[in-house]
């Protein structure tokens, strides 16, 4: 009886566990924000400072880097934009920064899924852009990235980690596009109020 019991509570125990991991030493974060007409998407692993000097000693100047933790950043667009001046098409990319003290290049590739920067080839890149380094007032402990709304056709993609910070505009690929869907869409609406309206 005594065994079987402590079969049934090990059993128990077990199951509980399975549910928890350890606390990651780079949380994984997906952020997902509603763009234009449809939302822009990404996923990256956050570091902490952890009391270390991070740029041009733990991420060194100069050199690639996957713009987070683990698996390299992986940016979504759900539509064509216009990525700090640059035009992509919509689909997944990996993300990489070449950081130096005064400024970033950020750059998208065409191999959406990576481990690091191990086997980064700046062939398959198709943007890059370079942006100025901005100085915090605080520490930022953890990496973070963020998309911010600007107005109805735009957002500011930011990125910040320690005392630094970028910031990468984004915006519709062919606003003149854009607004002729808007138009569409909301004559659509109209004809579908109306026809409400008669029954």
């Amino acid at each position: 009886m005594k065994k079987l019991l402590l079969t049934a509570f090990l059993a128990v125990s077990v199951t509980a566990y399975s549910q928890w991991s350890k606390p990651a030493a780079s949380p994984k974060q997906s952020i997902e924000q509603q763009f234009s007409l449809s939302k822009i998407s990404v996923e990256y692993g956050r570091p902490g400072v952890k009391g270390r000097k991070i740029f041009g000693d733990l991420v060194p100047f100069n050199q690639v880097w996957r713009a987070g933790a683990n698996a390299a950043t992986k940016i979504t667009f759900s539509q064509n934009v216009n990525f700090g001046g640059k035009i992509v098409s919509a689909g997944s990319y990996s993300l990489f920064v070449t950081p130096t003290e005064k400024e970033w290049k950020i750059m998208l590739n065409s191999v959406a899924n990576q481990w690091g920067a191990y086997e980064y080839n700046e062939k398959m890149n198709i943007a890059e852009v370079s942006v100025p380094v901005q100085k915090l007032g605080d520490k930022q402990e953890y990496f973070e990235i963020s998309l911010q709304p600007v107005d109805d056709h735009s957002a500011n993609m930011i990125m910040k980690w320690d005392m630094t910070q970028v910031l990468i505009p984004i915006k519709e690929a062919k606003p003149e596009t854009i607004l002729k869907i808007i138009e569409k869409l909301n004559d659509i609406k109209q004809i579908e109020k109306d026809a409400a309206a008669k029954k």
